[in-house]
């Protein structure tokens, strides 16, 4: 007999029924976020959270129309955590994009209904914009790819720490 194990997920008022196998885990993704003055990159982990993907490039509105956005890809991909890229001085101080940054997630804090955290980012456009030039990618490409691509690094980097943290099963 196969028995299954039902369960409500509300995220943001919807609402999602689910009917998962006894036994199973019922895994949901990771989003990261590359947070920048006209566009934000989004990258997804895979449902085991071990691989990250770039997913998609949106084009800066508003405030409010960007989080929804934001809140109807939490959804639709059965997202449990957003990671939001920190671009902090090489320093370690906080400048301009870092506040500004940090503001946008307290907005979308207050009104996603999944955890909001942000991850320092340090040179990941750079590390990107270096493996794209290498691979005599051009401009234009690089302009069009650049911000998912950073999500993503910044994601697998997120990933790989919390697969470092995690209880290895030994």
């Amino acid at each position: 007999m196969n028995r299954l194990l039902k369960s409500r997920v509300t995220l943001d008022r919807i609402t999602l029924n689910a009917a998962v196998p006894m036994g199973y885990y019922f895994y949901m993704r990771i989003m990261g976020l590359d947070y920048g003055k006209k566009r934000i990159g989004v990258a997804l982990s895979d449902e085991a959270r071990i691989i990250a993907q770039p997913f998609t490039l949106l084009t800066r509105v508003s405030a409010v129309k960007d989080i929804e956005e934001i809140k109807r890809l939490i959804v639709e991909n059965h997202v449990e955590r957003v990671v939001i890229g920190h671009p902090v001085n090489m320093d370690g101080t906080l400048g301009k994009s870092a506040l500004e940054v940090e503001a946008f997630a307290e907005r979308l804090k207050t009104s996603a209904s999944v955890p909001i955290e942000l991850w320092d980012e340090r040179l990941s456009t750079v590390a990107v914009t270096r493996i794209l030039i290498d691979a005599d990618v051009s401009r234009v490409k690089r302009k069009e790819n650049v911000d998912k691509l950073s999500a993503c690094y910044m994601l697998q980097g997120y990933l790989d720490r919390a697969a470092k943290r995690a209880p290895s099963g030994d």
